[in-house]
């Protein structure tokens, strides 16, 4: 036994009133030789499954606890004895929660009333009421609070919590403290409030809690600590301190003796099972799954009946062993009743290797065809429960949320959180903040972070910086980067949702999430996934709104619902459009790097079109497997294997490791290992690695090898490829799925252009292009486009045959409230005046003037100039009609074409015919400069001008400092490079040109043509 446990301990996700992660203050406790160890963080329980799950690696015992605020603003330490305390515990933190506002969790002591059984509670120590009243003298007042608490908790389970952090007063207090508690028959422990895992930390932490009361650490002082005594200090140290208190060290150890939690929850994750009124199971859920899986059977394999048997045969048997059929039956259900709402969904992911999950509808990429892994997915030795993505429309997403909260119910179903953790911008304008550093340095620190062309701490060098001292600068360095990655504050999960058997209350602590109405549960989904919980993510991809609205549609105008699921992945017309890059508005490769790609790739085959989803990423990027496999492809280098038993792995890959199931299939080849272990060693190296793990891991691989006559070098290289790449690695079954979706979109491109990019332009913003260059590329694809029109357009864009009416959202400022306004208005007849529509709608008269410039007059033989003005003769004030004035007789000139357009881009962001560079195209020939049409018959580096609007910029990490830019002209779009040291020279230009004119270098490679950029001129 070390002597002393330390029970009262903050970790980082004390939000701002802690500074280390878990894991530090197990590895520091360790290193003191502690036996067990207590984190309690206020009002939470955010870090207990990282908590835990650290102690039981290192084989440190995790007491969970949590430091309660209550309504008089004073603390009570409680901690869990066990799981019936565990449980109260969750209630009380939820009651705290959400009986008080965001932020402000404050607990009544009301609420302790036949909520503490299984609960040991310490009376909070320096933040507590009973050192509060001794302090201020009023020892009567604290000896009747410790008769207040006594009641509420079982026998033996109320301590006075001692402290002695070298203050002044420390010393009497400590003696008064027992004293009383010696009075009011109660044990005391000895505690140090930790709040930092090291001393050096207590400047990060009086950083912290400046930036939670808003204010400068200097203005702060009065409200810090007044020394750096608040660290993990060893038993030693604490018996020095408590020399005439050993008793309390004692007590330590034997609280920490009657606490054993665990944070094993499987068996209360699965949702209620569906019941009769008697109680009795309406089917058993095997059996229930068995059916439907059967059932979907001869449908789906009508000539490989005998595969697919065999292996749901082993995927029902690994689900039934695993307990997990009412998991799938769950997914299922919440699929089954979105199609039946015509909502668009689809399962993506790891999901997408079982093919109970392509069965049951949850997927619709067949897994036998594209020889998916299902141990990928789950195995009989799974140690987490497995993780199904479930996509919807954007729009219509809340719907099947709602659709969970009423079949479980509230109590049984809670949002996800995830940790808002600092990163750079947020940490300098924190920290600089909290230094005092001037508000114009700060906003230019943060601005140059992760921006094009950025540097780490910004330019030393410039002006503003001599407003700070090289020890405020020096000062500044040290905090920004010790602050990385400390939570911030709480926010909601895109789509996370935990279901649980149990009420949720009982598991996870609650909490008011920011969104009105919505309340989050205090795990993230890797917490929860470590204690075993079910989550399931109902996430929304916008391009499934584009999907749902194109395909109705075309049922509206063709008499016919497409089902995507069943078209044939083998149309060349698709295969053509992506071989020539012409992908904008597709989804997954529209980007410049996919495009890149596409046509050095040249896809043939639905496989073709997986590789490339998963292989244009920033991991393999970095991981330097891009290259090769577009030089193999090429024919420019050989397919080579580092073993035979590599090759029918990575044949379809051309020798390079891509997708993470061939990651598993190689440690079940080459290792030896089982399905479960192959898996498990993939986790093992792409998350939280250790020496001592990943050492185990490659002599467990060797073994397996050399048992096959596998060389020791070959085996150790091969492991050291595994490792690489496990930690980037792609999903093959989560990229198929991908790039079915990215089928689906080239195929309602092709042959229902009108319907689809109408429907793309209804669902903005979404993908890599913004409006006015999906208008253009319709125009390219033959699909034309008319302005928005006060008489005609709807709010969302529209068909006029197969023509696209714009419509009113794309209107500035009109928004949909104001949008209904008008269309309500013209339900009684079509507009005849502007002072018609002002009188009948009665929209602000900057919305009237935006319609106008945005062209939605443009038939009435009136000019826009002239409109304008007589919008601004108009009587227009709230409490009156607007009336015309008499006639002026005066008669503006007309608006010449280059204002019209520039007024419509002003006006919607669009130009429905029309391009800006048509205004500089006359001056830009007579320099001549290149349009991109012409830019195809340049030489290999030749010098070139061409200019264009500015569509992207982009400055990808794994750049090397490269910045890239594609322009857009009147016939298409010219891509730009620019090196490190020429983005430096001419930063302004580079960054903030809306039209841009390059001179640089023709480069021609693979059918794609860059201009590298020497020298920029801003145009506008």
């Amino acid at each position: 036994m070390s002597g002393y446990v330390e029970l009262h301990c903050h970790s980082c996700y004390s939000l701002l009133d802690g500074v280390s992660p878990p894991e530090a203050l197990v590895a520091r406790a360790l290193d003191l030789g502690m036996t067990a160890l207590a984190i309690t963080d206020n009002n939470a329980l955010y870090g207990a499954v990282e908590f835990w799950t650290a102690a039981q690696a290192r084989g440190l015992k995790a007491i969970i606890g949590a430091e309660l605020i209550l309504e008089e603003d004073s603390r009570l330490v409680l901690l869990a004895e066990d799981q019936t305390g565990y449980a109260n515990l969750c209630r009380l933190i939820s009651k705290a929660q959400l009986e008080g506002s965001k932020g402000q969790a404050r607990l009544a002591l009301r609420h302790l009333q036949g909520r503490t059984t299984g609960l040991i509670v310490l009376t909070g120590g320096y933040r507590g009421q009973v050192n509060r009243l001794l302090q201020a003298g009023q020892r009567e007042q604290a000896a009747a609070w410790l008769q207040t608490l006594q009641p509420l908790f079982a026998p033996g389970s109320l301590y006075v919590e001692l402290q002695h952090h070298l203050h002044r007063s420390d010393a009497a207090l400590l003696l008064e403290l027992a004293e009383l508690a010696q009075e009011c028959d109660l044990p005391v422990v000895a505690t140090n409030a930790v709040h930092y895992a090291e001393r050096w930390q207590h400047r990060l932490y009086d950083l912290l809690l400046a930036i939670d009361r808003n204010l400068t650490v200097d203005e702060a002082r009065p409200y810090l600590l007044s020394n750096s005594e608040y660290y993990l200090k060893s038993p030693e140290e604490m018996a020095a301190l408590f020399a005439e208190q050993p008793q309390a060290l004692a007590n330590s150890e034997r609280i920490a003796a009657r606490c054993r939690v665990e944070l094993a929850l499987r068996a209360d994750a699965l949702p209620p099972t569906p019941e009769h009124q008697d109680g009795s199971p309406l089917e058993a859920p095997a059996a229930q799954l068995e059916r439907l899986c059967r059932a979907a059977l001869p449908r789906l394999y009508p000539e490989h009946t005998a595969a697919a048997e065999r292996q749901l045969a082993h995927e029902l048997q690994v689900i039934c062993q695993i307990g997990l059929p009412g998991y799938f039956l769950t997914v299922w259900d919440i699929v089954r009743h979105a199609k039946e709402r015509g909502i668009q969904v689809r399962g993506r992911g790891s999901a997408a290797n079982s093919i109970g999950a392509y069965l049951l509808g949850i997927t619709n990429v067949d897994p036998l065809a594209h020889n998916l892994l299902f141990e990928r997915f789950l195995s009989a030795e799974s140690r987490v429960m497995p993780d199904i993505d479930l996509d919807f429309n954007a729009s219509r997403r809340e719907e099947v949320i709602q659709y969970v909260y009423d079949k479980y119910g509230e109590d049984h179903v809670g949002m996800v959180c995830n940790y808002v953790t600092y990163r750079q911008r947020s940490a300098v304008r924190d920290v600089g903040k909290a230094l005092g550093f001037p508000p114009d340095l700060i906003d230019h620190l943060a601005k140059a972070q992760g921006g094009l062309g950025s540097h780490h701490h910004g330019d030393s060098g410039h002006p503003l910086m001599s407003s700070v001292s090289n020890e405020a600068w020096g000062q500044f360095l040290a905090l920004y980067e010790q602050i990385q990655g400390i939570p911030r504050h709480l926010g909601i999960h895109v789509g996370g949702m935990c279901i649980t058997r149990r009420p949720l209350v009982e598991l996870v602590p609650l909490e008011r999430a920011t969104m009105p109405g919505r309340v989050v549960i205090q795990w993230n989904k890797d917490s929860l996934e470590d204690a075993g919980l079910i989550k399931l993510d109902l996430l929304s991809l916008g391009t499934f709104g584009v999907l749902d609205d194109c395909l109705e549609v075309i049922e509206r105008r063709h008499g016919r619902r497409l089902d995507l699921d069943s078209l044939p992945l083998d149309d060349p017309q698709l295969y053509h459009t992506l071989q020539i890059a012409d992908t904008i508005g597709i989804f997954q490769v529209e980007s410049r790097a996919q495009q890149q790609a596409l046509v050095k790739m040249r896809p043939e085959v639905f496989s073709d079109i997986v590789v490339e989803v998963a292989i244009i990423r920033p991991g393999p990027l970095l991981g330097n497997m891009v290259h090769p496999f577009f030089q193999r492809r090429m024919g420019l280098e050989p397919v080579t294997y580092l073993h035979p038993l590599l090759e029918p792995i990575l044949a379809e890959t051309l020798g390079v490791i891509v997708f993470q199931e061939q990651v598993i299939r190689i440690a079940m080849a080459m290792g030896q290992f089982s399905p479960g272990e192959a898996d498990l060693l993939r986790r093992a190296m792409s998350h939280h690695r250790s020496h001592e793990k990943m050492a185990a891991l490659r002599k467990q691989f060797v073994a397996g090898a050399l048992a096959q006559g596998v060389a020791l070098e070959v085996a150790n290289q091969v492991f050291d490829q595994l490792a690489g790449f496990a930690s980037y690695g792609f999903c093959k079954s989560h990229a198929a799925s991908f790039a079915k979706t990215t089928y689906d979109t080239l195929y309602l491109r092709a042959y229902y252009p009108s319907e689809y990019y109408c429907a793309l332009l209804n669902n903005q913003p979404m993908g890599f292009f913004a409006p006015r260059v999906l208008v253009r590329d319709a125009l390219r694809h033959g699909v034309q486009v008319r302005p928005v029109h006060v008489n005609r357009s709807a709010y969302d864009c529209t068909l006029e045959g197969d023509v696209i009416r714009l419509g009113f959202r794309y209107v500035d400022g009109l928004g949909e409230a104001h949008a209904e306004q008008l269309l309500a208005a013209r339900d009684a007849g079509p507009f005849d005046s502007l002072a018609d529509l002002c009188r009948r709608t009665r929209l602000a008269r900057r919305l009237v003037e935006h319609l106008i410039l945005a062209r939605g007059f443009d038939d009435w033989g009136t000019d826009q100039r002239q409109l304008v003005w007589e919008l601004g003769r108009l009587r227009y004030q709230a409490d009156e009609l607007p009336l015309p004035l008499a006639a002026d007789g005066v008669a503006l000139p007309p608006m010449d074409e280059a204002e019209r357009l520039q007024f419509e881009y002003g006006a919607t962001g669009v130009a429905a015919d029309g391009h800006l560079l048509e205004l500089y195209r006359e001056e830009l020939d007579r320099q001549q400069v290149l349009s991109s049409r012409l830019l195809r018959a340049a030489r290999q580096d030749a010098t070139v001008r061409v200019a264009g609007m500015v569509i992207t910029r982009q400055a990808p990490p794994t750049a090397k400092g490269f910045v890239f830019i594609t322009l857009e002209d009147e016939w298409g779009l010219i891509n730009i490079i620019i090196r490190p040291d020429v983005f430096a020279g001419q930063r302004g230009v580079w960054r903030n040109s809306l039209v841009l004119l390059v001179q640089g270098r023709v480069q021609k490679a693979n059918g794609q043509i860059n201009v590298l950029a020497e020298q920029g001129w801003m145009l506008k």
